[in-house]
């Protein structure tokens, strides 16, 4: 089965790859839940573009974006942008699951429960491995 390939603009390749590899705290914290197939057995990858944006986290098969909010989300008027630039990526059918870095700190276990609840009830072909 083919993946569906969402268009992005190349300039943004070289800042994902700088993005991976100088992550924030968070990010990095919660990659280690993430990578490997960790979560139902899903692929997610970080710093993916997408049209002319980067998310935190994506899953291809899930059409799935996660994406962790820090303290430059509330600052600068960023709830507006993070909310129009969202609504852009939705119009390709990606979905969306934001967590505030301090959800992430505090208590991962329940964002980790919250990532396979959508997942058991929006994954087409259900839960790959466990």
């Amino acid at each position: 089965m083919s993946r569906k390939i969402y268009p992005y603009k190349k300039s943004l390749t070289e800042r994902a790859r700088y993005l991976r590899n100088n992550p924030t705290t968070a990010e990095k914290f919660f990659w280690e839940f993430l990578k490997g197939d960790q979560i139902r057995g899903y692929d997610f990858h970080r710093q993916k573009p997408i049209m002319n944006f980067i998310v935190d986290f994506f899953c291809h098969e899930l059409e799935l974006a996660i994406e962790l909010d820090g303290s430059v989300h509330v600052e600068f008027d960023n709830p507006e942008y993070d909310k129009a630039r969202q609504q852009l990526i939705e119009e390709h059918g990606i979905h969306f699951l934001r967590f505030r870095n301090q959800e992430v700190f505090d208590d991962v276990n329940t964002v980790i429960r919250k990532v396979e609840e959508w997942i058991d009830a929006n994954a087409k072909k259900g839960p790959l491995k466990k």
